[in-house]
């Protein structure tokens, strides 16, 4: 095959083709199947025009996301065959990019008519994930399928389809698998409709009251100091979650209650059903290609290509890290991997060749087991002869130490698990009771990467044990008789000839480089990230319109409402009323901490109670004197370098807090505006020991931080947020920079989800 560009009177617009060119309607095109298979129309052919079906997303149209992909490497080939260096050389390969391929803007699930005609339809598309709620699974898998073939029966067309399935339909079995039809009495139609009613089902039940208590109660554990409607946003979060939960479950026990591994495999299942009942019933040409596990490329578009993790690669890379010290596999069962473009040719091979099979004939079984048989320990082998060799670093730059496998019985790496999962969950529960310091936090963090990575090994093995333990060996004796019968000059640069894989050398000299390459280049976007991160502060921008907005316990001070009322007492009472006053305080901290717990609002109240019967004129004097000088100098000095800065620029300085207004009136000059609390006086001046209004914390907070932002006309999206507490995620949550200083495990846990600056004072 030639990769002549076509001269300039014969390219098209765009969507346009030239006479005599074979057209293709190809599905799935951003996948990692579906681009392959668009490098290699566009590489190695010539008499092609490619429609791709794609949806557009965001702002995005589905010619704008096709386009991006030509900047992928995969493309970088046949760029370079056109030449394609300089700007000259990529309008030229836009050119010819926008002659041979259209795009037919929409989505399977909600599928466009079939205006032009066309004479092979590549269906590539599907959802590849293992777990999804059953209802989206169906809807994408077998939904879609259906709408592109009842599309095709609307068109009046008769092209010629190839449907990209997998090996595993067959289910669950032992054994020889050959190609042809599966004989199953499950009715697809029947299935699809109970997995989108599935939904309903289980969103009715998540909203009994039984199950929303639960949420309720787990929400105000976790979120109940940032408010009622913090709490009310996590319950609802949570039930959504639960629904999905239900509904993954839903999938993955139905596909095994009918003998299928996962909702993926039982879905594509459906999905051949869908092709043979609406199309080969109808007198039309399915050719089925089932390729089994999909892995990076042999030889094009080079070696070791490969677009993100695989099915085996995240188990291949937590081993490669010493994640993983044992698997539940069976050594001696076949791994049936497929390099990429041994796929890609196959499907290339039905789509220009001139090959017709129908019947059980026109089943490809793209595999490897049986021609090329790949058994589990030496895959392992492979795998750790690289990793001893190319060892990954911990973070602390250390080589890590791979284990060696025995491959025990489920059972005991199940014991394993369990055990490592009740340490840390135990560890999480202790830590949660311990006061906020840099040390828990660091502990905090450790366990939950901890319980975060084992929840992920569990689902990996759960999901891959079915795939490592099998005892099935898939047929190609189609695929084989296929490839006999193809031109010697194709199979010069299409070759699928699986016999001459040399196991060994794949993983060792390609697959694992490949995808350690992947591991490295997110191990340095993090670590860039980590290094942005702790870069001093950049010079902030002038602003009028930003405001930066303080907490004051524990962020510009770093004493608490406590500790304040007590400097009142040392500086109102005599000597002789400390000792009492003191006695009640530590009597009270129990009481106050579960309070704090439960709302920041109630532990205000509680304490400021004991401003009962004092004068606020009298407060007022001594913050005049050495108390207010004690206050002063309790502001941590790297608040006030930071309050400078933004008063340097320009930024209105606001500090809001729950604390006294008397009591903070020393720190006044500090800031462009003071917002405290006022407590109600009666007619002769003398404290009630109730407040005026309800403090401004959490929630409230943030409502009224909404409302001086509109008052002020300030910019909330270029403003700064600085606080100390779970409370104050709800405000911290409306800026634009929000800050965690030396924060509590609850504002810490928020601050690492959303990645807002953490800062030790």
């Amino acid at each position: 095959m030639s990769h002549s560009t076509p001269p300039a009177d014969q390219a098209a617009t765009t969507g346009g083709s030239r006479e005599g060119d074979r057209r293709i309607l190809l599905t799935g095109v951003t996948g990692f199947l579906g681009q392959a298979v668009l490098r290699s129309l566009l590489e190695t052919t010539d008499s092609t025009h490619v429609t791709a079906v794609v949806r557009p997303k965001g702002s995005l149209s589905g010619r704008k996301r096709l386009e991006q992909l030509l900047r992928k490497p995969i493309f970088s080939s046949w760029a370079d065959a056109l030449g394609a260096d300089g700007s000259d050389g990529k309008a030229a390969v836009k050119a010819v990019f926008d002659a041979r391929v259209g795009v037919l803007e929409g989505d399977l699930t909600d599928m466009p008519a079939l205006e032009d005609r066309y004479d092979v339809v590549i269906h590539s598309a599907s959802s590849v994930s293992f777990a999804p709620p059953i209802d989206e699974a169906f809807r994408t898998n077998v939904g879609g399928a259906r709408n592109l073939y009842e599309a095709l029966l609307a068109s009046g067309q008769d092209p010629h389809v190839i449907h990209v399935s997998t090996a595993y339909v067959g289910g669950m079995a032992k054994g020889l698998r050959q190609e042809g039809s599966l004989q199953t009495d499950v009715d697809w139609r029947a299935e699809y409709q109970a997995a989108l009613e599935a939904r309903d089902r289980v969103e009715a039940e998540s909203r009994r009251p039984e199950t929303l208590r639960s949420q309720i109660r787990s929400a105000k554990l976790r979120d109940g100091r940032m408010g009622p409607k913090a709490v009310a946003d996590a319950s609802e979060e949570a039930r959504r979650a639960w629904v999905d939960e239900r509904l993954v479950d839903f999938g993955r026990t139905r596909a095994q209650s009918v003998g299928w591994t996962d909702i993926y495999t039982f879905t594509k299942a459906m999905a051949e059903q869908v092709a043979e009942e609406l199309w080969t019933a109808n007198g039309h040409r399915v050719s089925f290609v089932r390729p089994s596990i999909i892995e990076s490329a042999v030889r094009n578009p080079f070696p070791g290509w490969i677009d993100g993790y695989k099915v085996a690669d995240p188990l291949i890379m937590a081993y490669g890290r010493g994640a993983l010290p044992e698997f539940p596999g069976l050594a001696d069962s076949i791994l049936d991997i497929i390099p990429v473009d041994f796929v890609v040719n196959v499907i290339v091979a039905l789509a220009t060749q001139d090959v017709s099979r129908r019947g059980d004939d026109a089943y490809f079984q793209v595999v490897s087991g049986a021609s090329n048989p790949l058994p589990f320990h030496e895959m392992f082998t492979a795998v750790r002869e690289y990793f001893v060799k190319h060892p990954l670093e911990d973070d602390n730059g250390k080589p890590i130490e791979v284990p060696e496998w025995s491959f025990p019985a489920v059972e005991m790496v199940e014991q394993r698990f369990r055990a490592k999962e009740l340490a840390t969950k135990a560890g999480s529960a202790a830590v949660a009771y311990l006061p906020a310091t840099k040390r828990t936090r660091e502990w905090t963090s450790s366990l939950h990467k901890a319980t975060s990575g084992l929840t992920t090994l569990r689902m990996y093995i759960e999901l891959y044990r079915q795939y490592t333990k099998t005892e099935m060996v898939f047929d190609d004796a189609n695929t084989r008789a296929l490839r006999e019968e193809l031109p010697a000059e194709f199979l010069a640069e299409h070759d699928f000839d699986v016999t001459g894989i040399d196991w060994r050398e794949y993983f060792g000299d390609q697959h694992l480089p490949a995808i350690t390459e992947l591991t490295k280049a997110y191990s340095r976007a993090k670590s860039a990230q980590r290094k942005r991160a702790s870069r001093p502060a950049p010079e902030l921008k002038q602003n009028e319109n930003a405001l930066a907005v303080f907490d004051l316990d524990g962020t510009v001070l770093a004493t608490n409402v406590v500790q304040q009322y007590f400097s009142a007492v040392r500086a109102t009472r005599p000597r002789r009323a400390w000792p009492a006053e003191l006695g009640g305080l530590l009597a009270s901290v129990p009481g106050y901490l579960r309070a704090d717990q439960r709302d920041r609002s109630e532990l205000i109240r509680l304490v400021n109670r004991r401003y009962k019967g004092y004068r606020s004129d009298e407060l007022r004097a001594v913050m005049q004197g050495e108390a207010g000088r004690r206050i002063r100098s309790s502001i941590r000095p790297e608040a006030l370098e930071v309050i400078e800065r933004h008063r340097a620029a320009g930024h209105r300085t606001v500090l809001v807090t729950g604390a006294l207004d008397v009591l903070v009136e020393p720190l006044s000059d500090l800031f462009d505006e003071v917002v405290a609390t006022h407590m109600d006086e009666d007619a002769s001046g003398v404290m009630t020991g109730y407040l005026a209004t309800p403090p401004l914390v959490d929630e409230a907070r943030a409502n009224w931080l909404s409302k001086y932002a509109d008052s002020r006309g300030a910019d909330l999206s270029a403003s700064f947020g600085y606080g100390d507490s779970h409370a104050d995620a709800a405000w911290l949550d409306l800026v634009g920079t929000p800050t965690a200083i030396s924060p509590d495990l609850g504002l810490y846990a928020v601050a690492k989800k959303k990645r807002w600056q953490i800062l030790e004072w």
